[in-house]
């Protein structure tokens, strides 16, 4: 489908002038909805919890490529796929658009039941500007590029009003197709441009750039730093505060002549632009849209990363920049999966992960993902290379959404916990329905687990549903004043349309004679735990 350039005003125009019945259909439209402890997705007016995988970034653009693959994804338990989709491919040619790409994905996702994220790639692409139109390009007088070492590079500037619009334009246009063609809500939510960022510099070196970073920051900014100055992220603040505080002056004034103030600049620069672009896009189809992030190292330096992407420590200069993109998002690639949910899921920012490692990593840490941090989506990257259902991830995926209707309630009420154990990080203990929970590694007979994961949560008083590997449960009252506690009884089991279907007791061997929930180590199990309380003569 080809929608010439002139006719978009008069979508968008149209796009506002809804009938009743369509207006009436704005809540089932996916949305963010906060519900109690946690921010949740809500599609066609119920929690929804994104079971999903990230394809290769050239993947999705051929249809034939892709047909044989969907089944095979849905075979492994998710229920959506995170997709590219390039803006090379939507405009060939300045001010025509071309849908057939978007329409040929969604009928394949809706024959495989699955769910759709679109990644929009098209000014920025990791740090770099390869998914642009050939058109785009070739116009470097119109469409500027950012100046690394004395030299332009294919980086498309963030600065430029003349990019930022015809961006918005195809973005929009776009937006007002999927909102056409999607009445069922396969498209849940859009990842606007991908791991923005400066590579190779801290920041754009060109003439215009110089300055820019030279002038006065803009008042706006400021005005938000004075407003949120005892929230801001710790690092950021400290910054501003080493430098004297002030409330005007420039960049280098402000937050000194080092690269990580070439670093909030560029975040500025980077903010304005997809800020603009995801509003653009929300003015046709107002579904949910976020920004991810090539993570920096603790010791790296900006531009080894892209420098000016939402980092946890300059987030708050994106928030400044705008109000349209609703979360930002880590590729979490990083061993230490629990320190940057941590950073992320912070200041009203909820946790989607929608780029990861997958396999035996993946398997563990979608529990602590969904449940220690209340995250409402998950998607391992390249997820075409290890479709195999019989594989870890799947079996995760598998317990999980078996499950997914009830721990959205207990998200909600914030009376649930997960963990992802190894050597170097064997326990984990917390409180949960006037208990204390010690949980560890499993052992039992001599045999000692190498990992455990999985997650807990409150169903009753003194019960507890658990589903996870690995590991095992001990409890002890609150006070020690209080009944000692004992295992009455473990049930496995699985639920069948939210309806609990018990199978073997597991008391004696399984329960280690009594002492412990044990979650064995050879494959994902849902378990059941009731207790007893007794006084000690």
């Amino acid at each position: 489908m080809r929608i010439p350039r002139c006719t978009l005003p008069i979508l968008l125009l149209l796009a506002g002038l809804e009938s009743p019945n369509l207006s009436a259909q704005t809540s089932a439209v996916p949305h963010l909805e906060k519900r109690g402890s946690a921010t949740q997705l809500i599609v066609d007016g119920k929690p929804f919890l994104i079971l999903g995988g990230e394809l290769h970034n050239s993947s999705s653009s051929s249809l034939d490529y892709m047909k044989p693959l969907w089944p095979q994804l849905a075979g492994m338990g998710l229920n959506t796929v995170v997709t590219p989709l390039s803006w090379e491919l939507v405009e060939p040619v300045e001010g025509k658009y071309d849908f057939t790409l978007v329409d040929g994905l969604l009928t394949q996702a809706r024959q495989a039941h699955e769910r759709i994220v679109f990644l929009w790639l098209a000014s920025w692409k990791n740090g770099m500007s390869s998914y642009a139109p050939v058109w785009v390009k070739q116009d470097t007088k119109r469409f500027p590029r950012v100046v690394v070492k004395g030299r332009e590079i294919e980086l498309l500037s963030p600065a430029s009003s003349t990019m930022q619009q015809a961006d918005a334009r195809a973005f929009a246009a776009l937006m007002q197709h999927i909102k056409s063609v999607d009445g069922d809500h396969t498209v849940l939510m859009m990842q606007v441009e991908n791991e923005v960022g400066v590579l190779g510099d801290s920041r754009d070196r060109s003439a215009e750039a110089d300055r820019t970073f030279n002038s006065p920051v803009p008042a706006e900014l400021m005005r938000y730093l004075k407003a949120h100055h005892d929230t801001l992220y710790p690092r950021l603040r400290e910054l501003w505060d080493e430098n004297g505080d002030k409330t005007s002056g420039t960049w280098p004034e402000l937050f000194g002549n080092t690269t990580r103030a070439d670093e909030i600049f560029m975040a500025w620069h980077y903010g304005r632009f997809v800020h603009a672009v995801t509003a653009a896009g929300k003015s046709a189809y107002n579904i949910p849209m976020y920004v991810n992030t090539w993570l920096a190292g603790d010791d790296s330096a900006p531009g080894d990363y892209p420098s000016g992407g939402p980092e946890p420590w300059v987030m708050d200069i994106w928030r400044a920049a705008g109000t349209a993109i609703d979360f930002y998002a880590p590729d979490l690639y990083d061993p230490n999966f629990v320190v940057w949910c941590q950073r992320y899921h912070r200041d009203g920012n909820p946790l989607f992960m929608p780029e990861t490692r997958g396999g035996s990593p993946g398997a563990a840490n979608v529990f602590y993902a969904v449940g220690e941090e209340a995250g409402f989506g998950f998607s391992p990257f390249a997820i075409e290379d290890d479709m195999d259902p019989k594989q870890d991830l799947a079996a995760s995926y598998r317990a999980i959404d078996t499950l997914a209707p009830i721990l959205l309630e207990h998200q909600a009420a914030g009376d649930v916990h997960a963990f992802a154990l190894d050597k170097q990080h064997p326990v984990a203990d917390f409180r949960l329905n006037g208990m204390e929970l010690h949980v560890a590694i499993d052992e039992i007979f001599g045999h000692h687990a190498d990992s455990g994961y999985g997650l807990v949560m409150a169903t009753g008083p003194d019960e507890f549903l658990g589903v996870g590997k690995g590991f095992r449960v001990s409890f002890a009252a609150s006070s020690p004043a209080s009944p000692r506690v004992g295992i009455a009884s473990i049930d496995e089991g699985r639920f069948e349309d939210g309806r609990w279907i018990p199978g073997r007791r597991l008391n004696g061997d399984e329960n280690d004679q009594g002492n412990y929930w044990r979650f064995d180590s050879r494959k994902v199990n849902t378990e059941k735990v009731k207790l007893y309380r007794y006084q000690q003569p």
